[in-house]
């Protein structure tokens, strides 16, 4: 296990506009050549992770900058009672110079996560313990991969990694948490937070990726027949009652571009959790704040805005997220959500789409089933040494699954 300096000064902080953009986008952001942040200081070539990984990591990814986090505390979709209180990781070396930080969060409850631990909870807390709370290394309500733990560049991972966890496990013992969980990471770091003692944890998502097809035909052109047919028989019918689609971005997006598309994302909210996490102000805020980093899909019929999707823009990847509609048209959600995605994603030079959590119907349209990771550390022996076992035998069986699903992908057979 990797050790720290002992002049190195570990912090948590419960407002993010303590850290301040600057030195929070400088952690987030380390190997960036287009960092969402202007700065006179001096950015040398970081320690990179082992190039193990087969998921290359997207450099600008927009879920862990200020822009983001910051809107999310300033609308109050987190803090109060919502049950995200923010309490986040800072590492500051001898000068007094931000060099390491991790987004966390004292949770009350485990909704918003999308790697489910309530079996984990009800096992606790029937045994005796109590399980909330807990601490939450994550970005809230997204369930997107990207580094958590975030390293300026020319400070020695490792080290800064260690020092975070030793954060994260001081501040669980002073509020008594019963667990951290670190939900989405790379691959890379969860091999390294896993040498640290934690636990790893696997999921599944399904992303598509650019295998230079450079348009959706060249798409088309490499699956297989019937796939081919059913997709374009898709698109053409999602349209056929004089729908259009209209992609916004940037300063075009306006209020009324907003107001549509949050009511689509209530509605949709309402019916899937009872009660949406993020409010109007959430959206304001980040196009305020990160307008060119954001994709509105619209679908108009009649001169009237029916459904949207917003999706976020990084370097390398597109980031499909919420998705709502006020008339219902057969595969009117595919096109909006999947097949605009990768048309935007080909125009734009993008070489991935994540379009979200779940969702094997993603398999027929070209997206391939990916691995998710997630790291826990637990207190109490006997709940981790049940949650150890859990894990293990959950990772073979996603494994198992991946491999399977592989075998029913739309592409093109090759011998």
């Amino acid at each position: 296990m990797s050790s720290f300096p002992e002049s190195w000064v570990i912090e948590t902080i419960a407002d993010i506009r303590q850290i301040g953009l600057a030195d929070w986008n400088l952690c987030a952001f380390p190997e960036s050549k287009t960092q969402p942040v202007e700065s006179n200081h001096e950015v040398p070539d970081s320690e990179p992770y082992p190039a193990e990984s087969t998921h290359q990591e997207d450099t600008c990814n927009p879920f862990i900058s200020y822009e983001f986090l910051s809107s999310l505390e300033e609308s109050h979709c987190v803090g109060g009672r919502t049950g995200w209180t923010p309490a986040h990781i800072v590492v500051k070396d001898a000068a007094g110079e931000t060099i390491a930080v991790a987004p966390c969060y004292a949770k009350s409850h485990s909704q918003g996560e999308y790697v489910f631990d309530h079996g984990w909870a009800e096992a606790y807390e029937r045994a005796g313990g109590r399980y909330y709370p807990k601490l939450q290394v994550s970005v809230p309500f997204t369930p997107v991969t990207g580094p958590r733990l975030l390293v300026r560049a020319g400070i020695a991972r490792a080290k800064a990694e260690a020092a975070l966890i030793a954060g994260l496990r001081a501040l669980g013992r002073q509020i008594n948490a019963s667990s951290i969980h670190i939900t989405f990471l790379p691959e890379a770091q969860a091999q390294s937070l896993e040498s640290q003692g934690l636990l790893i944890r696997n999921d599944r998502q399904f992303h598509w990726n650019d295998a230079g097809y450079k348009t959706f035909d060249g798409f088309l052109g490499a699956l297989a027949s019937r796939k081919r047919k059913a997709i374009k028989r898709e698109r053409r019918e999602a349209l056929q009652s004089g729908i259009a689609i209209r992609w916004v971005t940037g300063e075009d997006i306006t209020e009324t571009d907003w107001d549509a598309f949050f009511a689509f994302y209530m509605d949709t909210g309402s019916r899937k959790w009872g009660r949406p996490y993020l409010n109007r102000k959430f959206f304001s805020l980040i196009s305020e704040r990160m307008a060119n980093r954001i994709l509105l899909v619209l679908a108009e019929r009649e001169g009237r805005t029916i459904a949207g999707a917003i999706n976020f823009i990084g370097n390398t990847t597109l980031y499909g997220r919420n998705w709502g509609a006020i008339e219902e048209h057969p595969f009117l959600h595919f096109e909006v959500c999947y097949y605009q995605a990768i048309d935007f994603a080909l125009a734009r030079g993008l070489t991935r789409v994540e379009a979200g959590a779940q969702g094997e119907h993603k398999l027929a349209r070209g997206y391939s089933p990916v691995i998710t990771y997630s790291a826990h550390d637990i207190t109490h022996e006997g709940l981790r040494a049940a949650v150890a076992d859990f894990v293990k035998r959950e990772r073979a069986h996603v494994a198992e699954v991946n491999n399977e699903l592989e075998t029913f992908a739309p592409f093109k057979k090759t011998l």
